[in-house]
């Protein structure tokens, strides 16, 4: 493992330059969900030009892919997840650029030390995590119903942290109706539909109390009206619901979907419920998995891993209702660092952040050799996945 560990440090260090083009690139050019045009195509050169097979437009998606490496000898199937979408106002303030850009290390290390292994190494770009969350398209398409295991990496600050969980989510708009009104003139001609908003805010502030602490019911109104003198006939309220499992969240769901509709009986007001966004299950971390890439860390001389619990949420839950999956980080500084900001994503290409992408893409690497060559190892990760897994 030692040699191993100094053969792709090595690696690491010829790409190096390379790697940091890339993340310079990216972060140069911040692209919302489902627009990563330019990431997309430079994720997919430079896995052409280190000799992976690549598809675009993969599962549907104009801004996905697959990077495929295969010795030619059947055997497990490893899948690198990639992000590369931005944030609007702050560009990468959740570091998707370097996200990218050490999955795509990370696939191309396990490539270049495979030799004749048996096994398919794979990278896959998954748009849009902070929005439509493309993994949950490919989880229903079943792309990876047939992968041995999926890893992705999330940067963070501090220290390297182990895979956590992370929560179940449903994105739900609510839309009121009523009838405009001279509001001093004729109030009483009038139905308000922000009314009905503001009591469903009251009676969802209600229903916090008889919830689990770890769920959470969080929203906006996007729409209150156009003028304090009419009377408001539309007003619109966009609501997160979260919650630690998928069974918890469907039932929590409907109990805020009652307050909704009590809110317009008592309005007297039309309402209608739509999913603004993809919904998200959470993250069934595998811990034979996540116990293999921590063991490849400390091979590195890494010594602070942390647990993490997240209070988000991620499209890369789904891919653990499907399959084996890890979802670990990895430092760009020991400082603190606020996700969804500023300073999140100018951390993200100074020189102490390749420390950490270089740990964690080897360990990746590491943990996919792990999974080609040791047979057992992967039996008790897939028992694990059967036994605590129930798919969706």
């Amino acid at each position: 493992m030692e040699n191993m560990s100094a053969k792709l440090s090595k690696l690491f260090s010829k790409y190096a330059e390379e790697f940091k083009e890339l993340n310079e690139y990216l972060y140069n050019n911040p692209e919302l969900g489902l627009q990563e045009f330019k990431a997309c195509a430079a994720h997919t050169e430079m896995l052409k030009k280190h000799g992976f097979t690549v598809e675009t437009n993969f599962a549907g998606l104009p801004t996905s892919f697959m990077g495929k490496y295969s010795t030619g000898k059947p055997g497990p199937k490893v899948a690198i997840l990639a992000e590369y979408d931005a944030l609007p106002g702050i560009g990468h303030g959740c570091g998707h650029n370097i996200f990218g850009v050490t999955s795509v290390a990370a696939g191309i290390l396990t490539k270049e030390i495979m030799g004749d292994v048996a096994g398919e190494i794979m990278v896959i770009g998954t748009p849009a995590e902070e929005t439509n969350g493309a993994k949950v398209q490919m989880a229903a398409l079943g792309v990876f119903d047939d992968i041995d295991v999926a890893m992705a990496a999330h940067p963070t600050g501090e220290a390297h942290h182990r895979s956590g969980t992370s929560q179940a989510m449903e994105a739900i708009q609510f839309t009121f109706k009523g009838k405009t009104a001279h509001a001093a003139g004729a109030p009483h001609e009038g139905i308000n539909a922000l009314d009905g908003v503001l009591i469903l805010f009251n009676s969802i502030n209600a229903l916090r109390q008889q919830t689990l602490e770890t769920a959470r019911i969080h929203g906006v109104i996007s729409n209150g009206g156009k003028a304090a003198n009419i009377i408001p006939d539309l007003a619109v309220a966009n609501f997160y619901v979260r919650a630690k499992t998928l069974d918890y969240l469907k039932g929590l769901v409907e109990r805020v979907k009652n307050c909704a509709k009590g809110a317009a009986l008592a309005s007297g007001t039309t309402l209608e419920i739509i999913n603004y966004e993809t919904s998200f299950a959470d993250l069934v971390t595998n811990e034979k998995l996540s116990a293999a890439y921590e063991k490849n860390l400390k091979s590195l001389g890494v010594t602070d891993i942390r647990s993490k619990e997240s209070g988000g949420s991620t499209d890369m839950g789904d891919v653990s209702h499907c399959c084996p999956a890890i979802h670990p980080y990895f430092p760009l500084t020991t400082a603190h660092l606020t996700g969804h900001s500023v300073e999140f994503a100018s951390a993200s290409i100074v020189p102490e952040a390749y420390k950490g992408m270089e740990e964690s893409a080897i360990s990746m690497a590491l943990t996919a050799m792990d999974i080609f060559t040791d047979a057992e190892l992967l039996k008790e990760i897939k028992d694990e996945f059967n036994k605590n897994v129930k798919k969706m």
